[in-house]
């Protein structure tokens, strides 16, 4: 076996002084040598599509394949590694570099030699910002988060006048999830509103000129949003000469969470590997719950024969994660699906206990059964952290969460606010955003409406007056405000010609917070806990070398807020986790509680419209039991309270057990609690409560 160690990333082989292959089982070991031999074949593997089963040692698989490509020959900086979060990224990247000292003793390939690594759309915005004056862009376009651009879409709705339309014309947040959705899974506006958007469909002309008027928005301030950063790769990719040079940066590219992908993402990786030389893609099928997100199973189940020949597949089935029974209960409810690459999980550990269903008899029992129990495990040495309760939606956990508090058990809820999503912090990035590009008529309009007694009339009259003096914020010190606005309005005028006058980064934060500091107390509560975010942002904003740049990775790969809505932070010695299903993917815990595993709330009964969405709600069912490592309760309350009925009439419905649990399975679970099952004929509960092109022309015409 042979490795490099260079100061550039390519160099003669060395001889290894250990071998990082030992710790690998037999399917990974395939996995990360497939097609590698030498130097010379570094550069032409083969398609590979390697199927990782829950718990089965994803990372360290494609990490090791990664290192192994490097000590066989192939250059570090002709890698490209994609991953659906930048924080995976980094870990993979260090890893990779971990295997490759151990390899070669410590001569290994430079930190920062992987250079790119990250996520779709951090990637996207690098090659977009490399090649803009090719295409037709602005180099120093703003990306705007999902709030953001949510609400540069009602500035253009309320300027068509659809804010005043006869009937109930979609609202800002459905019409961005609808441009989303159309343009991520690719289809046609009059095909995404029956699929995903019914209640739409009448609208269609008038969201169709909407959306033409949001692109032409966005192109008029120099911005894109998330969607833009892959639309403007993918169509970046249909030009011949200009694809040939971005496709000929990467000998390899490695995806993870490829069931994740949209069908935009898999244009993007047939265009950068159109014969699937050097492509190796990472994910489950049996894990692909995404769809809400334009996600499409079937790139992964149809990648093999996207190739001739197909790509090799490898399965990964031996688990790290949970107990054989765990499993055993884990692949019947995945064994029934329709369309699936085979495997069965099985694990090595010893013992372990079956999986439990347990029935009672209603809601409030099902929290009582579940605090008792979490409180058991915790005498029994397990730490409340350890545990978790998941569920189909938010507010299945209303009642639990209460009973929590009532008793003083501390607990945490996944999902919740952002730190891009607290005020505070987005009107600092706001100010920085309009410093950045003047032409970010959102990001001003947020900043001139700070002012007390600066309404929207003063703020659009201010950035007319900018656009008329060339887009130069030093207008905002001609420009006259409301008598109640003038001296805080110096003020803001004066920070807006620091900012945009200073070619210095460092430093600027700590200046702006100057001017908004006392603002604080004046615009929200709670000003102690929010000078904590802006004391983290300026600590944040010292990692990077420029605004353009802490700009760029802030909103791609945002972190969590302390602030806001969320209130004051809470100390205690443990707490429970609370989570979403789809929010606890990637996660595990000793225990796992999972609520409501009835029909009508898994599956949904707002996801039983097609079969494609049944076969997804298993695949969440799935997903959620193999969160747990050595404990498993599957919740069954027999029956459920409804609101709104009559006085007099009986307020509770009879709800069956999950149909993913066929009655052959249960062998595999220990039953709990009443005997028996509710009425096959009950009603299901849980009611919802190098080229030059023009892209930018590209993407008017998509709307006309």
């Amino acid at each position: 076996m042979s490795g490099i160690s260079t100061a550039q990333g390519v160099a003669t082989p060395v001889r290894e002084t250990s071998s990082y292959l030992d710790e690998l089982n037999p399917a990974q070991h395939a996995a990360v040598t497939f097609g590698v031999d030498g130097q010379q074949a570094a550069r032409k593997t083969p398609p590979l599509l390697v199927i990782a089963g829950a718990g089965s040692g994803k990372t360290k698989t494609l990490a090791h394949r990664v290192a192994h490509l490097i000590l066989n020959g192939a250059d570090p900086r002709r890698i490209l590694l994609l991953t659906f979060a930048r924080r995976m990224a980094a870990e993979m990247t260090r890893r990779v570099e971990g295997i490759c000292a151990r390899a070669l003793a410590g001569r290994a390939v430079p930190a920062g030699a992987i250079e790119w690594s990250g996520t779709f759309h951090a990637v996207g915005a690098k090659l977009l910002r490399m090649h803009a004056q090719s295409i037709g862009i602005d180099p120093g376009f703003s990306i705007l988060d999902r709030s953001d651009a949510a609400d540069l879409m009602d500035l253009v709705r309320d300027e068509l006048g659809l804010s005043q339309a006869h009937g109930r014309f979609p609202k800002k947040a459905t019409c961005l999830a609808i441009y989303s959705y159309a343009v991520n899974a690719q289809v046609p506006l009059h095909d995404a509103l029956p699929r995903a958007f019914p209640w739409c469909a009448d609208w269609e002309e008038p969201l169709k000129g909407l959306f033409a008027a949001y692109v032409a928005a966005k192109q008029a301030q120099s911005v894109l949003d998330y969607d833009d950063l892959l639309l403007y790769w993918s169509q970046m990719m249909e030009v011949g000469e200009l694809a040939r040079f971005v496709a000929g940066r990467f000998d390899h590219v490695l995806v993870d969470e490829y069931q994740d992908t949209n069908a935009l993402q898999a244009s993007i990786l047939l265009a950068l590997k159109p014969d699937g030389a050097g492509l190796t893609v990472v994910g489950d099928d049996a894990q692909s719950i995404y769809s809400f997100r334009s996600a499409r199973v079937e790139n992964i189940l149809e990648f093999p024969g996207r190739f001739d020949p197909p790509a090799k597949v490898v399965t990964l089935e031996q688990n790290y994660r949970s107990t054989q029974p765990i499993l055993e209960g884990c692949n019947r409810i995945i064994g029934h699906a329709a369309d699936r690459y085979t495997k069965n999980l099985y694990s090595r550990r010893p013992g372990g206990s079956r999986p439990v269903i347990a029935m009672v008899a209603d809601e409030a029992a099902q929290v009582e059964y579940v605090i008792e129990r979490i409180l058991a495990n915790r005498e029994a040495g397990m730490e409340l952290r350890e545990q978790a309760v998941l569920f189909r939606a938010s507010h299945h956990s209303g009642q639990l969460e209460v009973e929590l508090a009532r008793r003083n058990i501390p607990f945490v809820k996944f999902g919740g606010l952002k730190f891009l999503e607290a005020s505070h912090v987005k009107d600092l990035l706001a100010i920085l955003r309009w410093a950045e590009n003047p032409r970010d008529r959102v990001a001003g309009f947020r900043v001139l409406k700070l002012l007390p007694g600066v309404g929207p009339a003063t703020a659009r009259r201010a950035l007319a007056a900018v656009e008329s003096d060339g887009h130069g914020l030093a207008a905002l010190g001609r420009f006259r405000p409301p008598p109640g606005a003038a001296q805080m309005w110096s003020g803001l005028a004066g920070t807006m010609q620091c900012l945009t006058a200073s070619t210095l980064w460092e430093g600027q934060i700590e200046r702006l917070r100057r001017w908004y500091d006392p603002m604080l107390e004046l615009l929200y509560d709670a000003a102690r806990v929010r000078r904590g975010d802006l004391e983290q942002l300026e600590r944040m904003a010292l990692q990077h070398a420029s605004r353009a740049s802490f700009l760029t990775d802030l909103a791609l790969d945002p972190p969590v807020a302390a602030g806001d809505e969320a209130g004051p932070p809470l100390r205690d010695e443990d707490w429970l986790v609370l989570s979403t299903i789809h929010s606890a993917k990637g996660q595990e815990w000793r225990a796992v509680v999972i609520l409501n595993v009835v029909d009508g709330c898994i599956p949904s009964d707002l996801a039983t419209g097609t079969a494609a969405e049944i076969e997804e709600e298993r695949r969440l069912l799935y997903v959620a039991m193999t969160r747990a490592r050595d404990d498993l309760v599957l919740m069954q309350p027999l029956r459920f309270y409804v609101r709104g009925q009559a006085l007099g009439a009986d307020r509770h419905v009879y709800a069956p057990r999950s149909r993913f649990i066929a009655d052959a399975d249960l062998e595999a679970f220990e039953l709990e609690g009443m005997p028996g099952h509710a009425p096959a004929e009950a009603d299901p509960a849980c009611a919802p409560t190098a080229a030059n092109v023009d892209l930018m022309a590209r993407m008017r015409q998509m709307w006309r």
